[in-house]
């Protein structure tokens, strides 16, 4: 026979309805790589590619056996194969869909597959649509990330098939299944949402067509930066209903309401005193954070971290995620707030530096800095101590003291001696001198001139009010201008710088280091001597004028 398949087919009363086009329905025979065998009752099983027998994640959605719709897109090709189509079906199919959706005014379902000017595409089912950017939410979306590929629902509101054209709606169907929801939520309801947008102060959960706001303060038991730290843009999760206000369309969710508050009992768990290992969380200017158990953090500041390295900053000191021991300093459970303390839980040094050094006993140290009141030693275990200005050297002279310490000054990173003048471990502070490491003038003077005796020196210094008068070598004495004489005359003159000065010995300004001197008191005594020694020579006279009368009247 001459005629082919294709001619007897053709002549026949069936091939009026098996023309290109055609929709036939055909049983899948098999499954190869690459492709599916259908039977379709024609001369020949067809091979049409697999990919147009699986869906949006590539899965093949049929098996051996299953009915199908398939299009005659050839009834004999070169090679004498039937080429058939299931993708023309599935495009047919979907437009029949769309255009009953939009009678009815239902849903459908696509995906997300790009961004294109002024919003993006949709595939519905093969069919490419149009989602105006103003329509994808009831609310503006800054990231649309966990939008894209994710299967959504939407409303056809424009459908031009001659022209392929199609416009959809996500807003509207949302729109409808939130006046659904909204009238079933109820404060106190733990609901299932998807996180759709996060804000400084947030984030937007999508509750099925209705938003909630879940503040950022809501979010964790512990104290956290941004809500990026606890959520993320498209992640589903379960929230409570703070508060819904139906009146202004608001509702407030909540996240670590749905966990024990770690803070309920803190208290009688974290008392004062009580040391306790925890994690470094953060770091800031003024200290750190340690988390002591999940949700609950508390505050070392940097005055407690460290007993010595006070200049510091804190993340020289710590690190992130390193476990510290720490003391319990304080609990405000209202505030919700723990501080807590590092260097609390290590030796204080200036307690150790007390218990091993003693009052008097010389150190030796490296001039670190100095100051204008004196100057910083680096002593053991990298403590300081001061030597105060004031204790540099016995000279009283100020301008001696600076001219002391501008030498010291030359001297810094050097050696120096000193003497532990006292140990404040309180106030953190050792005092040194180096003045003490010889004998006090003063004192050594009060020694060997005891209170109430006449003193010699030459005045250095003539003012209104008083005279100093150098008495040995860093020993001075002050003589007010009221004790300089006892006459009474106004116009009395003071005595000239370098003039010998003698004067009563009255008392010590301690605070000053200087002796009270009283030339009025001096006067004073050296006249009431007079005085007496006049007494004295009248009384003698007297005694021998009347022994004389006595022999002269036993003579007579």
């Amino acid at each position: 026979m001459s005629e082919n398949f294709a001619e007897l087919f053709e002549n026949s009363s069936f091939a009026e309805r098996m023309k290109p086009g055609a929709i036939i329905n055909a049983t899948i025979q098999d499954v190869v790589p690459g492709f599916v065998v259908v039977n379709a009752g024609l001369k020949s099983e067809g091979m049409i590619p697999i990919d147009q027998f699986c869906n949006r994640e590539g899965d093949l959605e049929v098996e051996v056996g299953d009915q199908v719709e398939v299009t005659l897109a050839e009834l004999e090709n070169g090679d004498g194969q039937i080429r058939l189509s299931r993708e023309k079906v599935k495009l047919l199919r979907a437009w029949e869909e769309l255009e009953r959706a939009q009678q009815e005014d239902s849903t459908v379902s696509g995906r997300l597959c790009g961004r294109v000017k002024g919003g993006f595409v949709v595939d519905i089912d093969g069919v490419r649509a149009f989602l105006p950017g103003s329509l994808l939410d009831v609310q503006p979306v800054r990231d649309t990330t966990y939008l894209e590929g994710q299967s959504l629902t939407f409303k056809v509101v424009m459908l031009d098939r001659p022209n392929n054209n199609i416009v959809v709606s996500r807003r509207a169907a949302m729109s409808e299944a939130g006046e659904g929801i909204r009238d079933q939520l109820e404060e106190g309801q733990v609901i299932k949402g998807t996180v759709k947008n996060l804000t400084e102060y947030g984030a937007f959960v999508d509750l099925g067509g209705i938003d909630g706001l879940l503040h950022v303060t809501d979010m964790s038991w512990k104290r956290i930066r941004t809500p990026g730290e606890v959520v993320t843009v498209g992640q589903e999760l379960e929230v409570k209903i703070l508060r819904h206000d139906m009146e202004r369309g608001r509702i407030s969710l909540g996240l670590k309401q749905l966990r024990e508050d770690p803070w309920a009992d803190t208290v009688n768990r974290y008392p004062e005193k009580a040391r306790f290992s925890g994690k470094v969380t953060s770091i800031t200017e003024y200290g750190c954070f340690v988390e002591l158990e999940e949700g609950v953090e508390g505050l070392v500041h940097v005055s407690a971290m460290d007993w010595t390295n006070k200049t510091a900053h804190p993340s020289k000191l710590v690190q992130i995620d390193e476990k510290v021991e720490v003391e319990v300093l304080g609990v405000d459970k209202q505030r919700r707030r723990i501080s807590l303390g590092i260097k609390q839980c290590k030796t204080n040094p200036w307690e150790a530096y007390a218990r091993a050094h003693e009052k008097g006993e010389k150190v030796e140290g490296k001039i670190k800095a100095i100051t204008d009141f004196g100057i910083f030693v680096s002593l053991e275990n990298g403590l300081d101590g001061l030597i105060h200005l004031s204790d540099l050297s016995w000279d009283p002279d100020s301008e001696q003291q600076q001219r002391s310490l501008a030498e010291y000054g030359k001297r810094r990173g050097g050696d120096v001696q000193a003497v532990i003048i006292g140990v404040d471990a309180q106030r953190e502070r050792i005092s040194l001198g180096i003045k003490q490491m010889e004998p006090d003038p003063v004192a050594e003077y009060q020694r060997a001139h005891s209170k109430g005796s006449a003193v010699t020196g030459r005045v250095t210094r003539v003012e209104t009010n008083y005279v100093l008068v150098e008495l040995a070598a860093n020993v001075v004495g002050i003589v007010k201008m009221q004790e300089l004489s006892v006459e009474e005359e106004p116009g009395r003159t003071a005595p000239k710088v370098g003039a010998t000065l003698e004067a009563k010995f009255t008392g010590v300004d301690r605070k000053k280091r200087m002796l009270m001197l009283s030339v009025k008191a001096l006067q004073s005594e050296e006249q009431e001597e007079a005085v007496r020694e006049y007494s004295r020579s009248n009384k003698t006279r007297e005694a021998k004028l009347g022994d004389l009368l006595r022999e002269k009247l036993r003579g007579g």
